[in-house]
């Protein structure tokens, strides 16, 4: 009874942690261009079929099973890949849709993921059917008498040292300074020799290589990866930082959390669980905004017309 329980907090705490990955660079990007950037998931998830193609060309060269540098190197390589092709996307779509009604950028960036979607269903080998991906940590720690595995200790501990150190940079730097006064006021910071279009890039670049870490870890929690699995993990993840208050980055992680904390649940107590688990994370989501509309800790802002 005690390792089962232990074993559900594991779960809850990893996959919220993974979660807290992706909803943190939805609210990052709201906050610093006031755009939701809704195939941010579908970017996101790139990353695991960039590290599959980058370690299976490597066992071919080698002639057999890639080493564990080799590994790591091809899970950084698709994590910096990600991040640049998040920069390549702003510049080529999301631009021109900054100054645009919020609605036109929604529709945009719903119509982008379809097709980065369908690109890897159709050029990635068999990229409709769903790959393997071995857990990135394997082995297990016995702590107490229970068996921990190391991939979730590992995820858990990646999760918050990346978002420790997002939280670091934006609190304690000049670049975050400078992403601070260009997501409060883009004609004030031009006015100091800020320049708007080099943070836009650098956000974009942070978040979605913050969204790939998150990304890997997901494939490799649920041990195989889909075309389509960016769907759901992308609306979670947008999901987890509207209910923490899009634009709040402790808002996000407290979403995550909430939402993995429901899913666990709902997975451990609820017969057929895993078919209902969307069912009660989405009505919970609808009620926080019933009653909370900005979010658990998003600020209502009033306009006078």
């Amino acid at each position: 009874m005690t390792e089962q329980l232990v074993q559900q907090l594991l779960n809850w705490i990893t996959l919220g942690s993974i979660y807290a990955l992706v909803a943190v660079g939805f609210s990052l990007l709201f906050g610093v261009l006031n755009i939701i950037h809704f195939s941010h998931g579908d970017v996101s998830l790139l990353a695991p079929f960039l590290a599959l193609a980058a370690v299976q060309t490597v066992s071919a060269s080698l002639g057999g099973s890639p080493a564990v540098g080799a590994i790591v190197l091809s899970v950084l390589l698709a994590v910096i890949v990600t991040g640049l092709l998040g920069v390549v996307l702003y510049y080529l779509v999301i631009k021109r849709f900054q100054n645009a009604p919020a609605m036109m950028a929604l529709v945009a960036t719903v119509a982008l993921g379809i097709v980065l979607r369908e690109l890897i269903r159709h050029l990635y080998p068999q990229g409709s059917n769903p790959h393997a991906v071995p857990r990135l940590v394997p082995g297990s720690i016995e702590v107490l008498g229970v068996t921990i595995p190391a991939f979730n200790l590992v995820a858990i501990l990646v999760s918050v040292l990346s978002v420790g150190l997002l939280f670091y940079m934006l609190e304690r730097t000049r670049l975050g300074l400078h992403i601070k006064a260009v997501s409060q006021d883009r004609d004030a910071a031009r006015l100091v020799s800020i320049s708007p279009a080099r943070i836009f890039q650098i956000t974009f670049f942070i978040a979605s290589a913050i969204g790939a870490i998150g990304g890997l870890f997901f494939a490799g929690y649920a041990g195989i990866v889909r075309f389509d699995f960016s769907v759901d993990v992308g609306l979670i993840g947008f999901s987890a930082a509207v209910v923490g208050g899009l634009g709040s980055m402790p808002g996000a992680i407290i979403g995550s959390l909430l939402i993995a904390g429901l899913d666990t649940l709902v997975q451990a107590t609820v017969p057929n669980g895993a078919s209902y688990r969307l069912v009660f994370v989405f009505l919970l989501v609808i009620c926080v905004l019933v009653f909370r509309p900005a979010g658990l800790l998003g600020r209502t802002i009033v306009e006078k017309v």
